[in-house]
């Protein structure tokens, strides 16, 4: 790559990150303007135009970056959510500890997934069905999974993961809102236990699930 192009990239990558960065300090994805973003950056209008089409172009990328982010870390969760108690809470560590680094990608997918931006809302939902196509693949490698039948009854497993792994994303981001000091890490504490649990829970039923046979595979 010469200089040049490795610039263009630099500059492409800092407009995707000036509107993660706007788009998660209170405002909507909608409500941004290439104006802002341009000159979050330093550059005029205009040069908006070398590196996208216009906003739909970039929040579409946006989203494709932001969901390659999470499904890193769900692969990460999902390798250890159907283990023994002590590798779930280590999984479940790790996972806050993601959210910690990286708390932008997790509020812009949950606030945009019902967000302004009809484009984006359908990229969201499309990339969504593919983590959940992904969290599927993961978890059909743990013995409790291999009795589900039903395609159907895995996808509404996959569906409450990772709808749970936004509640978890966004309730972790708000204690640090609400709370400081040792009330801080107290509720951390709480909310941690509350997730094993949760995962222990899910996972104690499918042990006892009774699939369906799957008539779409016929």
């Amino acid at each position: 790559m010469s200089i040049r192009d490795e610039r263009k990239q630099q500059s492409r990558q800092a407009l995707l990150d000036a509107a993660l960065s706007l788009s998660t300090s209170g405002r909507s994805f909608s409500s941004i303007s290439l104006r802002e973003i341009a000159r979050e950056v330093g550059l005029v209008p205009t040069a908006f135009y070398r590196h996208f089409q216009d906003m739909d172009e970039l929040g579409k990328e946006l989203v494709d970056q932001v969901a390659l982010y999470l499904k890193n870390v769900l692969h990460q969760l999902g390798k250890g959510l159907a283990h023994p108690e002590a590798k779930t809470k280590t999984s479940m560590e790790l996972f806050f500890e993601a959210v910690d680094t990286s708390p932008q990608q997790w509020i812009f997918m949950i606030a945009e997934r019902w967000g302004g931006s009809e484009v984006v809302r359908r990229a969201i939902a499309l990339e969504i069905d593919f983590l959940n196509d992904d969290l599927a693949n993961d978890l059909k490698k743990f013995e409790v999974i291999k009795n589900f039948q039903n395609q159907n009854d895995l996808k509404a497993i996959t569906n409450i993961l990772i709808n749970l792994c936004f509640t978890w994303a966004m309730s972790w981001i708000s204690l640090s809102r609400q709370y400081s000091g040792i009330e801080l890490e107290l509720q951390k504490m709480v909310l941690k236990k509350q997730a094993v649990t949760q995962i222990q829970l899910i996972f104690k039923g499918i042990n006892h699930w009774e699939s369906s046979p799957d008539l779409s595979t016929n």
